[in-house]
């Protein structure tokens, strides 16, 4: 598969650069910026973009990528700091910006350029840099400059090379999609369509060569990532995938029918539905520390799940819904600084079950796992569905969890999706949900004085939950919301709406 290889040299938009081109139907992946020439060569590349960066190409010390990438004879963009290495590495100059550049600037092109092909002369891109590129090495050209930075892209035609100061994959920068498809088709000649639906052959022949004749276990949440892992894995393998849905007692009103809708009838899985909600819900018992419950979750959860799998003979493998986000942030999401987290996707399930993994979504993001789902005939309700946190309810129950608080939650809850859902807006809507709080209020119910509990109603907009600001739910909407869980749900007379943005506040409550 042709493919463009990012090196990452710690930029905080490393990541979109790969968004952007995979929206753009082009493959890539991203690799550490120390990854050996020999290991960037196996993978044949059509082009390799170095990414932007937090260090400073003048400071003692600072991340190099191997200096034979540039005489590969492969073409190759800088961005930002890729694009200050390229310089110095080929004998330009560079130093500390006079005037650093932070958010919008206008950029103005200069000559013919194939990376402009099709680009307006005058643009606003998005700049983030303390250095820049005061003279450039001998051979290349200035094809870019703003009113502060006159070197604000330059290339050498003839070897393949090309940099730009400012960031082409932020949504800022105007065309920087076309900049980003100029260097990969035009360029690097990259020729294919790459869709996540092209990838569903490749990746059922992958899991039927790993497999073999053995069996596989998933821990199926019901959630859109273990959900296409699971039917993915199912495809290739059939009645040899094993998949347990542990029933906490702490999910959403539906869920649990929605696994015997989906997984058992649709799909006809081999599903084992576990209901361990008592031992959830006795080991929360007087429990109100958000830490404490989820601690206490996880480790049921690893235990409930354990013992379930050690019931199925000859299971050598674990299916996860990890994504690529979670391989990229084990491996090099920083470049050159320290490890974010290692990724275990299922409850952070323990090594010495001696399974090994099948991760067969590894290399997609969450949009290109839907659109795969979709070819795998999954339906919408599940592909479609908001974020639900791995502890459930328990996170939206403020302070102690119990039965009673649970069903007056989970009923409140499925009235607020029913509504959001008769109203047409569940899809403009990137997470919504209710929280019970810890404290009652005053009010009046048929005349009579009541002392009842608060519902908060949470719903926000977002791209990738990073930040989020709150949904501007129509009045209409919010009035029948209220009204019907008032109306409903005994023990709740109030209702609330959160219209705080993240940052400052999280998503969830707890």
């Amino acid at each position: 598969m042709d493919q463009i290889l990012i090196l990452d040299f710690g930029s905080q938009y490393t990541q979109l650069i790969a968004r952007r081109l995979r929206s753009l139907r082009i493959y890539c992946e991203i690799l550490p910026f120390r990854t050996p020439v020999e290991e960037i060569l196996a993978r044949g590349p059509k082009g390799i973009i170095l990414s932007g960066g937090p260090s400073s190409v003048c400071d003692k010390g600072a991340p190099v990528s191997d200096p034979a990438i540039l005489s590969l004879g492969i073409p190759v963009l800088g961005i930002c700091y890729g694009m200050q290495l390229i310089a110095r590495e080929m004998g330009g100059k560079v130093q500390k910006a006079l005037k650093r550049e932070y958010g919008h600037s206008g950029l103005k092109v200069r000559g013919v350029s194939a990376l402009f092909r099709g680009v307006p002369k005058d643009l606003k891109v998005w700049m983030s840099h303390g250095d820049e590129v005061k003279a450039a090495p001998y051979g290349f050209s200035v094809t870019a400059g703003t009113p502060d930075v006159p070197v604000a892209a330059m290339e050498c035609a003839d070897r393949g090379l090309y940099s730009v100061q400012f960031h082409p994959e932020v949504h800022h920068t105007c065309h920087g999609g076309k900049i980003l498809d100029n260097f990969a088709r035009r360029i690097c000649g990259y020729r294919e369509r790459w869709t996540p639906a092209s990838f569903l052959d490749e990746a059922v022949a992958g899991i039927k060569k790993q497999v073999g004749q053995n069996s596989v276990i998933c821990a199926l949440s019901g959630g859109v990532d273990s959900s296409v892992a699971a039917v993915l894995v199912h495809r290739a393998i059939g009645k040899r995938l094993y998949c347990i849905f542990v029933d906490t007692g702490l999910l959403r009103f539906g869920d649990r029918e929605r696994m015997k809708k989906v997984f058992l009838k649709k799909f006809r899985f081999n599903l084992k539905i576990v209901d361990a909600s008592k031992i959830f819900l006795s080991r929360l018992k007087g429990v109100t520390s958000p830490e404490r419950k989820r601690k206490i979750i996880g480790h049921a959860f690893i235990e409930v799940f354990e013992s379930e799998a050690k019931k199925i003979k000859g299971a050598k493998f674990l299916a996860q819904g990890t994504l690529y986000p979670d391989v990229i942030e084990s491996v090099s999401v920083k470049g050159p600084s320290a490890v974010i987290k290692s990724h275990h996707n299922v409850g952070g399930l323990p090594d010495k079950m001696g399974l090994a993994l099948v991760e067969p979504l590894r290399f997609l993001f969450k949009d290109e796992v839907r659109e795969l789902g979709r070819s795998l005939k999954i339906p919408e309700e599940v592909l479609m569905q908001h974020p639900f946190p791995g502890p459930g309810l328990a996170i939206r129950v403020l302070g102690d969890v119990t039965a009673e608080r649970l069903a007056i939650l989970g009923k409140a809850d499925l009235i607020m999706r029913e509504e959001i859902q008769a109203f047409g807006w569940y899809s403009r809507i990137w997470q919504s949900f209710c929280v019970l709080l810890p404290t009652k209020t005053v009010g009046v119910m048929g005349d009579e004085r009541s002392y009842e509990n608060v519902i908060a109603v949470r719903c926000v907009e977002s791209v990738d939950g990073m930040t989020a600001d709150w949904s501007q739910l129509p009045y209409e909407l919010m009035r029948r919301i209220s009204a019907r869980i008032v109306s409903e749900v005994k023990g709740v007379n109030r209702i609330v709406y959160d219209i705080t943005s993240k940052p400052p506040a999280t998503i969830e409550w707890e």
